[in-house]
């Protein structure tokens, strides 16, 4: 049985006509930067999430970066976010001069642990970054109230959990501003590199907008010092077309996704835990295995796929080692690090192909 861990080829011929007629539209009419397919998908991000502003841009790591550059964060300011997190959320703090100070997670929903954020906060503390991992959101009602009491701002790293909801409210329309990524590999990917970033205030909004474009308040014209961060045509014209599907693939994940955890709960390992008031769109679906590299060697020779995210916390990476970081300083997130693999997902996994999956890991 063939089985792809992400399977974009059975999601590309679903939509084959549709994506390849948006896609030469942008050919034939030679606007490859901005215009009206960008501006639809601004749109129609924006009905989509309840944002009164959602800003394409070229990447996740830039729709962070823009949203710390909007709020001039900068050398001798603090930034306070998970170590157990793709290396993107603590690199654009530091890429500005800024530190970032971790706090551990959850040990069932992976986010960071609310009730250890106040501790890290200190007079230098400029914004929180709360990442939603694996497609599930961070507690954040807590963490705008502490970062409400401390006059902080709250930005939402959604780079994995567009489409799922927290409470009725949907993802990247939680806190001050929210950053998706549009990786192919994402719940809503793109053919190449992209991301948004959502705002209801009007004036950063504004900002970002000239921040990605050069700094430019009109051509020739700087305002700031910015980057090239725009997003092009044909990614917004394949997004207009899978964002007019992706209710149906959300409904997809979320049945596969539960239907794993049915699956396995008798199994000798930790499904996800999804919180009370949250949905999942299961970006990955991810386990915990105390004996993770003999059930990876396992699956692997019967076919089967699989990742690791993440294998090393971010404060133990060499790239943070000024940081003074050590082993031991965030016990959960080192532990799960050991233990955490993703197994193959997407809306297109059949019943057949899962319960592969599902029989090969209990060793039938």
């Amino acid at each position: 049985m063939t089985i792809n861990f992400i399977d974009l080829k059975a999601q590309y011929a679903q939509y084959k006509a549709e994506i390849d007629k948006e896609v030469l539209e942008v050919f034939s009419n030679a606007q490859f930067i901005g215009g009206e397919k960008l501006n639809k998908l601004e749109d129609s991000l924006c009905a989509y999430t309840g944002a009164s502003h959602a800003i394409g841009c070229s990447s996740g790591t830039d729709a962070l970066l823009l949203a710390l550059m909007a709020l001039e964060v900068g050398p001798g300011d603090e930034v306070i976010t998970t170590p157990f997190t793709f290396i993107a959320t603590a690199e654009v703090i530091a890429f500005l001069g800024a530190k970032a100070v971790f706090v551990d997670i959850e040990a069932d929903t992976y986010n960071i642990d609310a009730k250890k954020i106040e501790d890290a906060i200190t007079s230098q503390t400029k914004a929180i970054i709360p990442v939603a991992l694996y497609g599930q959101c961070a507690d954040m009602d807590a963490i705008n109230a502490i970062a409400a009491k401390h006059e902080i701002t709250v930005i939402e790293d959604a780079c994995q959990s567009f489409g799922a909801t927290y409470n009725g409210k949907k993802s990247c329309n939680l806190s001050t501003i929210g950053c998706t990524s549009f990786f192919p590999s994402k719940p809503l990917g793109a053919y190449g590199d992209g991301g948004a970033v959502f705002t209801s205030d009007e004036e950063i909004a504004k900002k970002i907008r000239m921040l990605l474009n050069h700094g430019q308040n009109e051509r020739y014209k700087h305002k700031y010092i910015g980057i090239n961060g725009r997003l092009d045509a044909v990614q917004a014209a394949v997004l207009n077309v899978k964002l007019e599907h992706f209710d149906s693939e959300v409904q997809a994940r979320d049945h596969i996704g539960s239907r794993y955890s049915d699956l396995l709960e008798d199994a000798d390992l930790i499904t996800p835990q999804i919180a009370e008031g949250n949905t999942s769109v299961y970006a990955q679906y991810s386990i915990r295995v105390k004996e993770r590299e003999a059930m990876i060697e396992k699956l692997t020779a019967k076919g089967i796929p699989t990742a690791v995210h993440y294998p090393v916390p971010l404060h133990l990476q060499e790239a943070f080692a000024s940081l003074g970081y050590k082993e031991g300083d965030f016990p959960v997130s080192e532990e799960v690090a050991t233990q955490i693999m993703s197994l193959p997902m997407s809306p297109y996994l059949t019943e057949q192909q899962q319960d592969f999956i599902v029989n090969a890991i209990k060793g039938n």
